[in-house]
């Protein structure tokens, strides 16, 4: 085990005793492949099924593994042929038996922080869905709450905004601005201290850099 690998294993330990008292239930997988498995073996048969943008989850397989399942409902926005359509699926997502995503960052003591353009995700993440589903590279984790949100601003957003083409200020120079600008991708924060309903949300750590 390298240096790397011992420190996830320890951060890990330190973050999902402190998810206890939050509620939530978690659990740290070594590899992709391990918490990939891990998130399937959640998912009943007949379900339905959705998830938020997160290349955490193309990164690992999760997306590939939710699509090939044919013993699901899969609300998969990306299949959708119009606006409207996309828009149905948004709205059917909130209702979903299991709903996945990642983080933007977690902290040690386990509070979560996202940030959405849309709000999509996080309002999925707040509410709705009965199981809500997080996979997150050990790379998310953040010491401190301000730490957390730092590093959504100045890590995660700006090659999401890339990636998305977005023509922000974080995009042409690396760092946040705090713009208004038109495709802002950070228009809602949430900080997830607790799951009012315990075990709702379930996080799988990867021992692993996956997503920004």
């Amino acid at each position: 085990m390298t240096p790397k690998q011992e420190y996830y294993k320890v951060a890990a330990e330190t973050i999902l005793k402190n998810i206890e008292q939050r509620g939530y239930e978690g659990c740290y997988c070594e590899t992709s492949e391990k918490a990939v498995k891990k998130a399937l073996s959640y998912v009943t048969p007949g379900s339905s099924v959705s998830f938020g943008g997160s290349m955490t989850m193309n990164e690992c397989g999760l997306m590939d593994a939710l699509q090939k399942r044919t013993d699901i409902t899969l609300l998969d926005r990306s299949k959708a042929c119009s606006p409207e359509e996309v828009k149905e699926i948004y709205h059917k997502a909130l209702s979903c038996d299991y709903y996945f995503m990642s983080t933007n960052a977690i902290t040690l003591d386990g509070q979560l922080v996202n940030t959405d353009g849309t709000g999509n995700r996080v309002a999925a993440l707040i509410y709705g869905p009965e199981n809500v589903i997080i996979i997150a590279g050990m790379n998310k984790v953040a010491a401190t709450l301000e730490e957390a949100e730092s590093r959504v601003k100045n890590i995660a957003s700006p090659p999401n905004a890339i990636r998305l083409d977005r023509k922000t200020p974080c995009a042409l120079t690396g760092s946040c601005h705090d713009c208004f600008a038109e495709g802002c991708i950070c228009s809602h924060t949430v900080i997830t201290r607790r799951s009012a309903i315990k075990g709702r949300i379930k996080l799988i750590l990867v021992g692993e850099e996956l997503g920004y």
